[in-house]
């Protein structure tokens, strides 16, 4: 985790952004549509002594990835915790790969109920994934290992 760039969609509280900080991360984007949400995060990373490594978007995640594709680099870890029930990891995997975001050896860890499998995605492969209750995880990276 040290020095990775971190992208957090659909970020909510910012827990795992603020993890992937606490743990070396050298930048994190927190990407979260609700301005309350956003704005609460931004006084939290201040608070931490952390708003230097990172920026916070308040708009929706998929036209955030799509906004990154057109020249934002590319991200080591993106996490990913979307609302339960909406289909919205298999989305969000087909937009992250289509703006071509990931790094090469990069891995997208996404968290849904486990109802909400993302099934196959075009260019990734789910090297992991593990059920705890009614959450299910899952670890993608660029089939074959490498990137687009």
């Amino acid at each position: 985790m040290a020095g990775a760039r971190v992208l957090d969609l659909y970020a909510g509280t910012g827990a795992l952004g603020m993890g992937a900080l606490h743990h070396g991360a050298a930048y994190t984007l927190f990407v979260e549509r609700h301005a309350s949400l956003a704005a609460d995060l931004r006084r939290r990373l201040t608070a931490a002594g952390v708003s230097d490594r990172a920026e916070v978007w308040a708009k929706d995640a998929l036209a955030a990835v799509r906004e990154l594709g057109a020249g934002q680099g590319r991200f080591d870890i993106i996490l990913l915790d979307p609302p339960y029930g909406q289909e919205l990891i298999a989305a969000t995997l087909d937009a992250i790969r289509r703006a071509s975001i990931l790094a090469a050896d990069g891995v997208v860890a996404a968290e849904g109920h486990w109802r909400d499998h993302p099934g196959e995605i075009t260019g990734l492969i789910c090297r992991r994934e593990a059920r705890y209750g009614e959450t299910r995880l899952w670890y993608f990276q660029h089939s074959g290992g490498e990137g687009p």
